[in-house]
């Protein structure tokens, strides 16, 4: 990318943020969140019973963690120091001095490896962004900072994030996490709209644009092979290779509806219920339990208040021009 296509002006940023925001309302207010739902060409299998957290490694990081984080090393932020705290509030957000951190999901770690203990079972699992097909974060954004891929994945774009964190609090499992001191919000504060720029897993967009396969799934293959918990392919096989190993373990499958559908699909023997009982006695925000997806409320809002047919037709012009502006977006 060019110095000059990374760089944006308060006035562009301005204009085109607001642009975004009205189209994205308009879209997103007028018509049923499943219209916007659009299912991405790949998806991600992982199988529970096979993943062991990486333990029987003398290596300290799960190879998922190492292998994102060699990956993707180049986009962690480098904030500007001091940092400026989020006005009008007397905080900050500041990763950059717990960059080893592995155990959460941060702007410089975008997979993690929970561990549960079940009765003496233990359980690993991996978790990172779920890429769902109908994003709340990407159809909530105020900015039009979030785009979904042809792919499936889902992407943060750093050059218009102002770090408001509606991302974080519209996603079920709270995946973008802020770090403070980076992005267009140091040219434009003070104002009341972020502090920062979100991070999350991105499938490895460049790597895909390459033929290749997202750097955590290439590492979990290198390592077992044929019997590695992490699978990437065409979305419709994953989704019937999950059901398959699911038949197989009599176990159960989480992500296939969860959030209106996601391109990850979980298999365990043991149920997700029982699970995300033991992940909420731990107090972590990566739960798998039931989940709602939050553009179902924004619409329920809109149709109780806004029904008719202007707002049906606004809501159709948004829907055009946002696939037109993601459609044969895949690498750019």
């Amino acid at each position: 990318m060019s110095k000059e296509a990374a760089g944006i002006s308060r006035r562009g940023f301005l204009k085109g943020a607001g642009s975004a925001a009205l189209l994205g309302a308009a879209g997103t207010l007028a018509l049923p969140s499943s219209v916007w739902a659009r299912p991405g060409r790949y998806g991600t299998m992982i199988d529970l019973t096979r993943c062991d957290g990486c333990r029987t490694e003398s290596f300290p990081l799960p190879r998922c963690v190492e292998a994102c984080r060699l990956q993707n090393v180049k986009k962690f932020p480098e904030p500007v120091k001091p940092i400026r705290d989020l006005w009008p509030q007397k905080v900050h957000d500041d990763w950059s001095e717990k960059r080893g951190v592995i155990s959460a999901l941060t702007p410089y770690n975008w997979i993690t490896v929970q561990k549960v203990d079940l009765g003496g079972e233990e359980v690993f699992i991996p978790r990172r962004c779920m890429h769902c097909d109908n994003p709340p974060c990407v159809g909530l954004c105020p900015f039009g900072a979030l785009d979904k891929y042809a792919s499936g994945a889902v992407s943060i774009n750093p050059n218009l994030c102002l770090g408001g964190a509606k991302c974080k609090t519209v996603c079920p499992w709270h995946i973008p996490q802020r770090q403070s001191g980076v992005g267009i919000y140091l040219k434009l504060q003070p104002i009341p709209a972020g502090g920062g720029v979100m991070y999350k897993c991105d499938l490895c967009r460049d790597r895909l644009a390459q033929g290749r396969m997202p750097a955590c799934v290439e590492a979990c293959e290198k390592r077992l092979g044929g019997d590695r918990p992490l699978y990437f392919g065409a979305r419709d096989e994953m989704a019937a290779m999950a059901h398959k190993r699911a038949e197989a373990v009599r176990g159960w499958i989480y992500g296939e509806k969860e959030n209106g559908r996601t391109s990850t699909f979980y298999v365990s023997r043991i149920p997700f219920e029982r699970i995300d009982a033991k992940l909420q006695e731990g107090k972590t925000g990566l739960l798998m339990g039931k989940v709602r997806n939050g553009l179902d409320e924004v619409n329920r809002w809109a149709h109780a208040f806004w029904a008719g047919p202007a707002v049906l037709a606004a809501g159709a012009v948004g829907l055009v021009l946002r696939r037109r502006r993601n459609g044969g977006k895949e690498d750019d």
